[in-house]
């Protein structure tokens, strides 16, 4: 590790303390056999095209990074970041059919799945040991610290130290129970525009400073490093003038206390093969970046994802409750909602916009990409589709009661306030899409990855149960609550 600050002893030993939680495992301890699939699979993932840039946003303005990604992980799960949400190609699990492109695709989700057990075993290891140097060290200064003893203890003292050391494993699996692996690709000859690193001259940046975010607290971040050594260029010599103390042919990754330049930073080097793990906190208390190599580069990084609202059974069990509050005529097909109560609208309205613009929209958006490895996703997202078709055919119900001149006036005006900003949002949600859609930098991905704006239909669709555009139904609704002067009621 370089450390690029000028600082004495006692300053090294300080920061020292500071990084303790970042662990590098080198390639030689790794299985031969590890790093022969994993490796083997990350090439082919390559070749057949299956890794892409995403099209996010920061701080609102659309940016494709220049970083190609792929998700792989548990079967319908999926991961957000920069307001963007990849849907994982499911690795090999039980009781789950998945249908790969190929043969070789297949092999290589399951070597990605491999390296997750692997890093999964080493990450509790390593944790489950710190643990056990803690409960040491405590235990002595305990002892030590006070000269009475209280006879026949050590059974009470025995069981509360096993049961202690049996929550630190539950917990500690949990946080290392890696659901998702975001696999990285960067390649310098492409990468034209490479920032300096600003605060402690580490040299060229492939990824500037960030945390890993949208994770599970205290969980692990584990990362597999795979440097093509066999594609080497020339080293550009402007690169290599402005790089002190450190090997500017090696990818590093660079780390930093967070929103903290006077500690200073460090830049571990990477050979193929080696793993590093950010365990507990760190990736709370610390920012991370990568310092650019001269050979092409993946990286195999491995969390525990905050899936609390981000996987298949989490939607479909959203779609089961709105989907309680409609009811269709055997005879005659007819649909009318169950109760016009607030809180059922509410309800109703909130998962309508969360199945078509955290959902829909977001998968669309990203094209038809994910099929270059696998279909798997397109069968769920037409069911959603589906019942996002039936929660359109509930508003339009709900518009309906709303124009009923029998309703209470005080009733009536209840329920537009509550209904009126859920269309406002879903109306300038449908046009930023839609914007982003038709955006420069959409229409510049190869055509296979260009955004898609679905749902979207036109006013001569008649099967759908409402237009596109909701204008006039928000203008409906704010006429509802037009009082004699023509002020919009508060």
């Amino acid at each position: 590790m370089k450390r690029f600050s000028k600082y004495d002893t006692a300053k090294e030993s300080k920061s020292k303390a500071k990084y303790s939680k970042l662990y590098l495992q080198r390639a030689s301890c790794v299985p031969q056999e590890i790093h022969q699939n994993v490796q083997q699979g990350l090439t082919v993932l390559q070749d057949c095209k299956c890794f892409s840039q995403d099209l996010v946003q920061i701080k609102g303005k659309d940016v494709l990074t220049s970083v190609c990604r792929l998700l792989i992980g548990d079967p319908g799960c999926t991961y957000r970041y920069l307001d963007t949400r990849l849907f994982t190609i499911p690795w090999p699990s039980h009781g789950v059919e998945v249908k790969y492109n190929s043969d070789e695709i297949g092999k290589a989700c399951q070597a990605i799945k491999d390296l997750n057990e692997y890093l999964h075993v080493e990450a509790m290891k390593i944790l489950l040991d710190r643990c056990s140097a803690d409960v040491e060290e405590i235990g002595f200064e305990a002892k030590t610290a006070t000269s009475t003893v209280v006879k026949n203890s050590g059974y009470m003292e025995d069981r509360t130290y096993h049961n202690k050391q049996s929550n630190n494993r539950t917990v500690l699996k949990d946080r290392t129970s890696f659901n998702v692996a975001l696999l990285n690709y960067l390649d310098p000859s492409r990468m034209k525009f490479l920032k300096e690193e600003p605060y402690f001259g580490m040299g060229k940046m492939a990824v500037s400073w960030h945390y890993d975010e949208n994770l599970v607290e205290r969980s692990t971040v584990a990362v597999y490093n795979y440097s093509c050594d066999d594609l080497i260029p020339t080293v550009d010599e402007s690169n290599k003038m402005s790089i002190k103390d450190r090997d500017p042919a090696l990818w590093h990754v660079g780390i930093k206390v967070a929103w903290d330049i006077a500690t200073p930073g460090l830049a571990l080097p990477l050979e193929s093969g080696d793993c590093y793990f950010m365990l507990d906190d760190f990736n709370m208390t610390h920012q991370h970046c990568v310092l650019s190599g001269i050979q092409p580069r993946f990286s195999s990084t491995h969390r525990v994802a905050e899936c609390s609202s981000g996987t298949l059974d989490y939607i479909f069990g959203r779609c089961d409750v709105a989907m309680k509050n409609l009811r269709k005529d055997p005879l005659s097909g007819i649909s009318s909602l169950v109760s016009l109560e607030l809180v059922y609208v509410r309800q109703t309205e909130e998962i309508h916009n969360e199945v078509e613009f955290e959902w829909l929209r977001q998968f669309w958006f990203q094209g038809k990409r994910s099929a270059k490895a696998s279909n798997w996703w397109f069968g769920p997202m037409i069911l959603l589709e589906n019942s996002w078709r039936e929660m359109e055919q509930m508003t339009k119900i709900l518009l309906s009661e709303i124009n009923k001149a029998e309703w209470p006036l005080e009733r009536k005006h209840q329920v537009v306030r509550c209904l009126l900003p859920f269309l406002e949002e879903r109306q300038e949600l449908r046009k930023s899409w839609m914007a982003r859609c038709q955006s420069r930098l959409a229409n510049s991905l190869p055509v296979d990855e260009q955004p898609e704006c679905r749902p979207y239909w036109g006013n001569e669709d008649l099967d759908m149960p409402l237009s596109f555009d909701l204008e006039e139904n928000i203008s409906f609704l704010r006429n509802q609550l037009m009082s004699a002067d023509g002020d919009i009621k508060s």
